[in-house]
């Protein structure tokens, strides 16, 4: 069976703050959403951003996927955390490895591959992505198989693309992203599909950011007093525990394709079957 390297993003001494706050490690979400897919598929994690060293006896080539994860660093801060990162996935590119990514994924594989990306100028987009809506490729792509021509997501992101890499579609938009999906060939003959919502986040991890970042919404606007966020988040977490909780998903617009678990991560599901499909029952 495969074996998807997972390269996490965010450094480990940011991971243990985000930890304090009920947030996972980014590998933890990313296999979680592999193995809802396909639970035979082997992940392995590997830290780039802090530099780890392959497991004893492997190198890049022993991997059959790679997937780019979350961060909160900013890639136009071209710290070592950073760009260590970069380094990294052209090497995985150029070596022809099927990629995925999301957030900073998709924003890392496009500098890598010679995009751009910018602090969004429409500000910052979180908990939810409203009114993702497929371009015309989009709507014929498989990465967005099953999906309505029109739907939300979660995501957390202040940091967009601005010009995208050679050779690359854009899938799907909305009114904050212009860029929300995009597809990549890459000049060495690979593969790279992204998104810059969160198809691997569940709604205790909304939940989480939203709390952990109470006093910048604040500031920014999206609410009057920190109390006020801290009770949207407290209303997150309740519907991450009991998701038929019809109060709630009026309350805050929260459509079945966050809701359901399976169709929150439709592209990750879907990215697996056009990677692996000939290696893989189909589910």
């Amino acid at each position: 069976m495969p074996n998807i390297l997972i390269a996490e993003g965010t450094p480990a001494i940011w991971q243990a703050d985000r930890a304090d706050f009920g947030i996972p490690s980014n590998f933890s979400l990313f296999a979680a959403a592999v193995h809802l897919h396909h639970p035979d598929i082997r992940c392995t994690p590997l830290n780039i951003s802090d530099g780890e060293a392959f497991p004893a006896g492997t190198t890049l080539a022993d991997f059959d996927g790679v997937m780019f994860t979350g961060s909160p660093l900013h890639i136009y801060d071209r710290t070592p955390a950073v760009t260590r990162q970069i380094d990294f996935a052209r090497a995985a590119l150029a070596a022809r490895i099927p990629a995925w990514g999301s957030c900073w994924g998709v924003q890392l594989a496009t500098v890598a591959l010679g995009g751009s990306v910018r602090r969004n100028p429409r500000g910052r987009e979180l908990p939810i992505a409203r009114a993702i809506t497929a371009t015309d490729a989009g709507r014929a792509h498989p990465l967005l198989a099953s999906r309505p021509s029109v739907f939300d997501a979660l995501c957390s992101h202040i940091d967009e693309i601005e010009t995208l890499p050679p050779n690359s579609e854009v899938l799907a938009a909305n009114e904050l992203s212009s860029i929300q999906a995009i597809a990549t060939q890459t000049p060495c003959g690979g593969s790279f599909f992204g998104t810059q919502y969160h198809p691997e986040h569940t709604l205790a991890v909304s939940a989480a950011l939203i709390e952990m970042r109470a006093t910048e919404l604040v500031e920014e606007g999206f609410g009057t007093e920190c109390a006020e966020i801290i009770a949207m988040a407290a209303d997150y977490r309740a519907l991450a525990v009991e998701p038929t909780r019809r109060d709630l998903i009026w309350r805050y617009g929260i459509a079945s394709e966050i809701v359901d678990t399976t169709r929150r991560t439709t592209e990750i599901g879907n990215w697996l079957r056009v990677v692996f499909e000939p290696r893989l029952l189909v589910a």
